[in-house]
């Protein structure tokens, strides 16, 4: 087969052409990100059409890597969810930073395996570092600790493994969740063991917090039944209305019952980092473990999840593992191996993103940036509340503002205020103005627009909430 030019043979190209491709990929990835203002927020293809541009056997040839590039960039990567444009207010977005792009290029080009000391020292201490910032913004004691997972899936299914060992693995356990938690901690406890019939949805209250009365009332009665009650998986920022759980009670009934208190903190939890999510958050420190995800409210690509544990020794009872081929890891003894601390041996390098995005901004810009979601999140209940068309439907917390098209005295029963603000989400959608998505919050249909990005302005949360009030209003108009 012929060689191209700018190619060494084999798998390699040379270095002129490694480098003009790079340039390319950046000359594009510039590109977009400044022009996500001006874009659609969201764009999407059916798969009969992508199939005909993109399906079919694997070329036997070579085709200039530009080429391909240019076919990426024109038929794959356009067709998704812009999830960084600054009016996507949909499910829980993410804006990175660009130090943080710039570090997972870097990471993989030095193909890194952040798995143990002997093979990544470098990445390893920097995930010591960005670990232990975590714990300080928790409030956890020295020797708590944790590791970086994929995302809050993940950490939820190895928080309720280290629960579990930490119980002495218990026969018929049973995990306690309000009925706001995200379908992540289900998945997470049958992983863990416990049966369909033993996860037990506590309600909640007209604040969507978890009901207290009736957790209490739900263990004694699963105790008398000869059931182990394992854990109670508390929100710290539900993904529907971003309700917070009684944090504190619930730490003192599960100290006293002997439970394990896991926090879904996913996106919530980086509020830490200022005085107001300090504030909402108070009690998150007396949990056993917390789940949180930088690659949503601090600003990271994915994948940058975290777990964190009171006691590090949890994880590593429930997941190290000898095994003959990583014998040579005691190089680096007393030093610490995340492979033994969660389910993945080959581990990305996510500290470094994280790090480098700090190092890059400092803290001072990040506090204010997450600060910029709250302030936005209570302007836009503002707006909400003293809107004639519009109707608040949960308490707001965090960056999430649950509301409906609802005229005051209008009378609509609630099947056709549903029917009124599908229409508007459908049309907000094909608008192209914004993304936003929609809940269910105790069986009736809600807007929910979740601002997180930082680069929203209040302009584009109330441009997004003009264009619902037009359309609410087409939307009566034909009722």
């Amino acid at each position: 087969m012929q060689v191209r030019e700018n190619e060494q043979g084999g798998l390699r190209m040379t270095p002129r052409a490694m480098r003009r491709l790079a340039v390319r990929a950046t000359e594009l990835l510039v590109d977009r990100i400044s022009g996500l203002q001006e874009a659609k927020t969201w764009d999407g293809e059916f798969r009969d059409g992508l199939e005909k541009q993109l399906g079919g056997p694997p070329p036997e040839g070579s085709r200039p890597a530009e080429e391909v590039l240019e076919q990426v960039v024109r038929d794959v990567l356009p067709y998704a969810a812009r999830l960084d444009h600054p009016r996507f207010f949909g499910f829980v977005p993410s804006s990175p930073t660009w130090p943080g792009v710039l570090a997972d290029f870097l990471a993989a080009g030095f193909n890194i395996n952040s798995c143990t000391w002997l093979v990544s020292s470098g990445t390893s201490q920097l995930e010591l570092v960005v670990v232990d910032w975590m714990r300080i913004w928790i409030g956890y004691p020295k020797g708590a600790g944790g590791l970086l997972t994929s995302g809050g899936s993940t950490a939820s299914v190895e928080a309720l493994v280290a629960a579990r060992e930490a119980a002495g693995h218990p026969d018929r356990p049973a995990v306690y969740m309000s009925d706001q938690s995200h379908s992540a901690l289900k998945r997470a406890a049958l992983i863990a063991g416990v049966r369909r019939e033993n996860i037990r949805l506590v309600h909640t209250g007209d604040d969507f917090r978890m009901d207290m009365a009736e957790l209490r009332r739900l263990v004694a009665e699963d105790r008398a039944n000869g059931l182990r009650p394992l854990a109670v998986c508390a929100n710290a920022g539900s993904a529907s209305t971003g309700s917070i759980d009684p944090l504190g009670a619930m730490a003192e009934f599960c100290a006293r019952e002997g439970i394990w208190l896991h926090v879904d903190a996913a996106y919530g939890g980086f509020a830490l980092v200022t005085e107001d999510g300090r504030e909402l958050l108070d009690g998150i420190e007396k949990a056993d473990s917390v789940g949180m995800d930088a690659h949503k409210w601090f600003f990271q690509p994915y994948e940058a999840g975290a777990l964190m544990v009171k006691d590090t020794r949890h994880l590593e009872s429930a997941f190290a593992i000898g095994h003959d081929v990583l014998q040579d890891t005691v190089w680096g003894a007393n030093h610490p191996n995340f492979a033994d601390r969660g389910q993945q041996l080959s581990r990305a390098a996510r500290a470094l993103k994280i790090w480098m995005s700090v190092q890059t901004f400092g803290m001072a810009r990040f506090r204010a940036a997450v600060q910029n979601g709250l302030d936005l999140a209570r302007r836009a209940e503002e707006y909400v509340e003293s809107s004639p068309m519009l109707e608040l439907m949960a308490p707001v917390s965090m960056g999430v503002v649950c509301f409906r098209v609802n005229p005051a005295g209008s009378g609509y029963d609630e099947q056709a205020l549903q029917e009124v603000n599908r229409k508007v989400l459908v049309r907000v959608f094909w608008d192209e103005l914004a993304f936003f998505s929609s809940t269910s919050l105790k069986g009736a249909f809600s807007l929910r627009i979740c601002i997180l990005n930082h680069t929203t302005t209040w302009k584009d949360v109330r441009k997004t909430l003009d264009s619902v009030v037009r359309l609410g209003q087409d939307a009566l108009a034909e009722e």
